[in-house]
C-alpha cells in the first residue's frame, strides 16, 4: 500500500472514530494525524510539537496531546515506555509487527521481528481461548557498542 492510501485509510478511520465520539473535525487534529504517519519509527510529542512549530502548524500542546490520546484509543497510534525514558509513540496502522530491544545503559530501541513470536500468540489464544488484539514485548540489555566501553 503506497503512502497516499495509508493517508487516506487512516484519515477515514480517524474521521469515523472522532465521529462515533462525538468530537469535533478540526483541521489541527487531521494535521497531527498526518505528521504522526510521516514519521519514521518512534517518536515523543515534544519532538514532534517543536516539528510541527518549526513547520509553521498552529497547534497548541493541548491540543497535540489530547489528540495523541485520540489515537492511542483508537488504535492509529501505540504508546511505548521503555525504561525510564519519556513515552515515546509509534504510527500502528499498516505497520509490520515487531517488538523492541533496549539498552539500558545508553537507552537506544530497536525493533526486531521474529516469526515464532505470532506462532506463540496464536498458541497461547487457542489454549486460553482468548482472542488477542495486540502484544508488547520488550527485552533489556547491554548493546554492543555500550559492552565495548565497559
Amino acid at each position: 500500500m503506497n503512502c497516499s492510501s495509508i493517508q487516506t485509510t487512516v484519515r477515514a478511520i480517524f474521521s469515523e472514530y472522532i465521529e462515533r465520539k462525538g468530537q469535533r473535525k478540526t483541521p489541527e487534529r487531521f494535521a497531527i494525524l498526518d505528521e504522526v504517519y510521516t514519521q519514521e519509527g518512534h517518536f515523543d510529542v515534544e519532538k514532534l510539537y517543536i516539528h510541527m512549530k518549526n513547520n509553521n502548524y498552529r497547534v497548541s500542546r493541548a491540543t497535540l496531546y489530547n489528540t495523541m490520546e485520540l489515537l492511542l484509543d483508537c488504535g492509529l497510534v501505540v504508546k511505548h515506555q521503555f525504561g525510564k525514558n519519556i513515552a515515546q509513540f509509534e504510527k500502528a496502522h499498516f505497520c509490520k509487527q515487531h517488538d523492541h530491544i533496549v539498552c539500558t545503559v545508553c537507552g537506544k530501541v530497536e525493533e526486531y521481528c521474529d516469526p515464532r513470536i505470532h506462532e506463540i500468540e496464536k498458541t497461547v489464544a487457542s489454549i486460553m481461548n482468548f482472542e488477542i488484539s495486540h502484544h508488547s514485548l520488550y527485552f533489556y540489555g547491554v548493546c554492543k557498542s555500550c559492552q565495548k566501553s565497559r
